[in-house]
């Protein structure tokens, strides 16, 4: 089997002479005499039948092939760093990486405060945050694409093994772009006095579940798109109509891009909650959850 000459004690030797500017400094960084790192570097030159580095003055300066060697090992000098860490935190019960999915109908910038908190806590620990809508959220949970779930949506399926801790309630109301018909209505409308209107529709991510239809005019035409984000920026230009959540879009409101208008149906008020895999105990999910609640339980 073939045996590569150039090692991490190698790559590390090179990183330091750079860095210091001489054999001599790095040896005494390295705690290790200037004969040794020579003689590990006159190896490799050998090895590899090239030069790696040339003196100028009192400097010793990678020569060009030299320089592709030690920038390239710098990037496996990192990996090993970053698989040092994370075997060491394994060992310990925390996990390498976390994959986190939230519901659409929250609002993201509210997970970047309590995400900011876990990763000063722990950092060698990667988070992978996604969005789904609707079903979709679920689906990831349920086909262990995603660890923990924020403001998984109702109805909470009927799974085994899932647990879950309720975070609040989103209110669902219907609203219409500044400037639009509607926006004078003064009291309750029916539903079938919006049916004619193009709805805004958020379409459900799942793939092999079957997709949801929260608060579907089933008689208007409907445009879709793919995020609650969407929705809303889409009904501020005009689009069309639709049902958002009210703490999603209160700046909104209050602003008069959006205007919502009273339905003799009502509100539309639904849980979200905290959703995991019973089965998994890793230590960083748990402090994650933890670390959630406090910001985010009303």
């Amino acid at each position: 089997m073939y045996k590569s000459p150039i090692t991490i004690e190698a790559l590390q030797v090179l990183d330091t002479i750079d860095r210091r500017g001489s054999f001599a400094a790095a040896a005494e960084q390295l705690n290790k005499v200037p004969s040794a790192l020579s003689y590990i570097v006159q190896k490799l030159e050998e090895q590899l039948a090239v030069t790696l580095f040339v003196r100028q003055g009192r400097r010793s300066v990678l020569t060009p092939a030299g320089r592709h060697l030690l920038d390239e090992g710098r990037k496996l000098l990192g990996a090993v760093s970053k698989l040092t860490e994370q075997t060491q935190t394994i060992s310990h019960g925390w996990e390498p990486k976390i994959n986190i999915t939230f519901d659409s109908l929250f609002d993201m910038q509210q997970l970047f405060a309590p995400l900011a908190q876990f990763l000063s806590e722990h950092p060698n620990i990667e988070v992978d945050l996604n969005e789904e809508v609707m079903n979709g959220s679920w689906e990831a949970l349920i086909e262990d694409r995603t660890d923990l779930l924020i403001a998984a949506p109702e109805p909470i399926p009927h799974q085994q093994g899932i647990s879950v801790t309720a975070l609040g309630h989103l209110t669902k109301v219907f609203v219409v772009p500044k400037g639009h018909e509607l926006a004078s209505s003064t009291v309750p409308l029916n539903r079938s006095e919006i049916d004619n209107y193009r709805t805004v529709v958020v379409h459900d991510s799942a793939q092999t579940a079957i997709p949801w239809s929260n608060n579907l005019i089933e008689q208007s035409r409907h445009f879709y798109v793919s995020s609650v984000e969407h929705k809303i920026q889409a009904i501020i230009a005009g689009i069309g109509v639709g049902y958002l959540p009210k703490e999603r879009i209160q700046s909104q409101l209050d602003s008069g891009a959006l205007v919502e208008i009273g339905l003799n149906e009502g509100e539309h008020v639904s849980g979200i909650y905290l959703a995991w895999k019973t089965v998994n105990k890793g230590k960083g999910l748990k402090r994650l959850r933890e670390i959630m609640q406090q910001h985010l339980a009303s």
